[in-house]
């Protein structure tokens, strides 16, 4: 119950806080977590290496801590400031022609936002000139929720839920010529993937966005915010490098290779803390995990 007003609170408490200030003190927290977590440390140190092709050093390592705790701590300032504010704080946007071209032939967008910089920038930035929809889960802590609903629904954004109602209608507004945006390096669950190589490694991906991709008349193109500490944020869009066609699994595979192209931009900034290898619940692990 505590914890049930703690978060919001905090939420609220942090959200008044300049982005300098945030950017500070979440790189100080994640280099804490860091240290006191060697499990944390560890993952990030596994992970990185397979997208750099080497152990990383100490120092990278240190970095990527640093970048996961500010990832974390921007979020109250970006869903708590009006939208404005925080759009004054993307002071560049390269590749937006892309999305001009786009809706100059009347094709629905599908944004592919994985888990790098400030992921919620490019959603919020589309949205306050264009429809679009998010697909997103909902929180486990209830509390977090309306915070959550508030700081995304703005502009012309909308949220769906990451189930069977929440896909038929992002894929309805597909069709209706209604973009839509999602994590495409979200672990799914079971059933809802196939075991693909991720730098390397097979991780379970998820097909949605390759399903997304058969819908007729829409264009798949990549965002990721960089962040430019204490600044804001440096916005990126991206074509693909290659076609995403085939079959489901193709277009998959496809997707996996453009979001590893994307993090080797920069991979300081990607969310290697995350568990992105895990074997969902009830889900058959790829032939070379370990049964």
């Amino acid at each position: 119950m505590l914890q049930n007003h703690l978060l919001p609170f905090l939420f609220r408490l942090l959200g008044r806080c300049s982005l300098p200030t945030l950017h500070r003190f979440g790189g100080w927290g994640g280099l804490l977590a860091c240290r006191l977590s060697g499990s944390m440390r560890r993952r990030i140190a596994a992970n990185l290496a397979l997208c750099l092709g080497r152990p990383p050093t100490p120092a990278e390592v240190r970095s990527n801590a640093r970048e996961t705790g500010r990832m974390m701590l921007e979020l109250p300032f970006v869903w708590q400031r009006p939208l404005e504010e925080v759009m004054q704080h993307v002071f560049e946007v390269e590749g937006m022609e892309h999305v001009e071209a786009m809706r100059a032939e009347g094709s629905a967008m599908i944004a592919l936002t994985p888990h790098m910089g400030c992921f919620e920038i490019a959603s919020l930035y589309l949205g306050r000139s264009m429809p679009l929809t998010i697909l997103y889960r909902p929180p486990k802590q209830t509390s977090v929720e309306p915070i959550l609903r508030a700081g995304r629904e703005r502009g012309q954004l909308s949220l769906a839920t990451a189930d069977l109602a929440g896909v038929r209608q992002i894929i309805k507004g597909l069709r209706q010529g209604i973009s839509t945006g999602l994590l495409p390096d979200q672990a799914p669950g079971k059933g809802e993937g196939v075991w693909l190589p991720f730098f390397g490694k097979p991780a379970y991906t998820m097909t949605l966005a390759a399903r997304l991709s058969e819908v007729k008349n829409t264009r798949v193109l990549l965002f990721w915010g960089e962040r430019v500490i204490g600044h804001g944020w440096r916005l990126h869009i991206l074509a693909p490098q290659s076609p995403i066609e085939g079959t489901l699994e193709e277009r998959a595979a496809a997707i996996n290779r453009e979001i590893e192209a994307l993090i080797r931009r920069c991979p300081a900034q990607y969310l290697w803390a995350y568990n992105r290898y895990k074997v969902p619940a009830g889900a058959t692990p790829p032939p070379s995990t370990p049964q």
